[in-house]
């Protein structure tokens, strides 16, 4: 990969580290656990909760030995090989780097928090219209689903990607 590649990988992964590391500060410093903040009358919300799961608290009710295993060792492996691999297949374009960027950035700033907090990870934001609302969730999880959305697309767009056969 050149330097302008790899420059631009590294940007957006940084970027995603920060943002998620600065709003994580900002939601301990204004909100306090147990306390809902509304916004846009309720679609947007903002409540401090420390999630020993992964994504929307999946995992949490495991042993926390298994847990930890899971989440702080295998978890950031994983992730580091999918994205070696990832960049080493072929010359990943630039939105395919950005779609990298995003998922390495959010798998590692969660993965930074739960080192920091004992196992925990900072989320504080949920978005819902009525009774459907989603899980409390973070800007590193925002950026690692954005990514994976982006990478899905690139896929199906791709001359390579699968045609029905019913257009062949």
């Amino acid at each position: 990969m050149d330097r302008t590649r790899a420059a631009v990988f590294v940007a957006v992964l940084v970027a995603c580290i920060g943002c998620d590391h600065a709003s994580k500060l900002a939601a301990t410093a204004l909100l306090h656990p147990r306390e809902t903040v509304s916004l846009a009358s309720g679609a947007l919300q903002f409540e401090l909760v420390y999630n020993p799961g992964a994504f929307l608290g999946l995992g949490a009710g495991l042993p926390p030995a298994l847990r930890t295993l899971l989440l702080c060792a295998l978890v950031p492996l994983a992730l580091c090989f999918f994205v070696v691999r990832l960049l080493r297949a072929g010359s990943p374009g630039p939105a395919e780097l950005v779609a990298l960027g995003l998922i390495a950035g959010g798998g590692l700033g969660n993965w930074l928090d739960r080192i920091a907090s004992g196992g925990l990870v900072t989320d504080f934001v949920s978005v819902g219209l009525g009774p459907l609302r989603t899980g409390i969730f973070n800007f590193a999880d925002v950026a690692l689903i954005g990514g994976v959305l982006l990478l899905l697309r690139i896929a199906l767009a791709s001359p390579g990607a699968e045609t029905p056969p019913s257009e062949r």
